[in-house]
């Protein structure tokens, strides 16, 4: 048991470290809200079950092939965060209330946590030093809390964000710039992460 706790603890302050997922959590949650904060945390929470799958199943092979294919995706996926980032930093204000966010922020975030390959690589080196006896049950489980801990985090950030939102709306020209440069963070944060 010290070791899950050791894990929650880790994996606490993992999530407080701002990267590529929390950055694009804060601009969709100031954007749209916190039920959309929130579809953004389900989206990179399953990217990186995705990654998780893999390391659980301990396919260090397939792991070095998923790094180096994924290298593509995460180029289209800097290119197209960049692009959001600038076409919402031009955008013109408009009213909090008839923003509607489309589903595809579920995919959006989901496409950032699982082509990063910073994240996959490390992942799986993270993860196995809690995993104790090694068996696939414990490896599981093990991945689990990590899932849990990274969830509520990431939570966490889209209730921070989207408790902002409302005084950013009183200068929506300001919110569309703040949140197109967390957006162009995120494509920055994905461009800068190498195995």
């Amino acid at each position: 048991m010290n070791s899950i706790a050791a894990l929650v603890v880790a994996s606490g302050i993992l999530v407080l470290i701002p990267g590529p997922n929390a950055a694009l959590i804060v601009a969709n949650s100031l954007r749209y809200g916190f039920r959309m904060g929130v579809m953004t945390v389900l989206g990179t929470t399953a990217g990186v079950a995705v990654q998780l799958v893999l390391v659980v199943a301990g396919l260090a092979a397939v792991i070095e092939l998923a790094a180096d294919l994924l290298t593509w995706v995460r180029w289209t996926g800097v290119f197209y965060l960049l692009w959001l980032g600038v076409r919402t930093w031009r955008e013109p204000a408009t009213d909090l209330e008839k923003v509607a966010a489309a589903p595809a922020l579920f995919w959006r975030g989901c496409m950032l946590a699982a082509a990063n390959p910073k994240t996959l690589l490390f992942n799986a080196a993270f993860i196995p030093q809690f995993a104790g006896d090694g068996s696939g049950a414990h490896f599981a489980l093990v991945a689990g809390v990590f899932l849990g801990v990274l969830f509520a985090g990431d939570v966490a950030w889209a209730l921070f964000a989207s408790s902002a939102r409302e005084f950013l709306g009183r200068f929506a020209h300001w919110r569309n710039r703040v949140t197109g440069a967390f957006l162009t963070a995120a494509g920055i944060g994905l461009a800068l992460a190498r195995r």
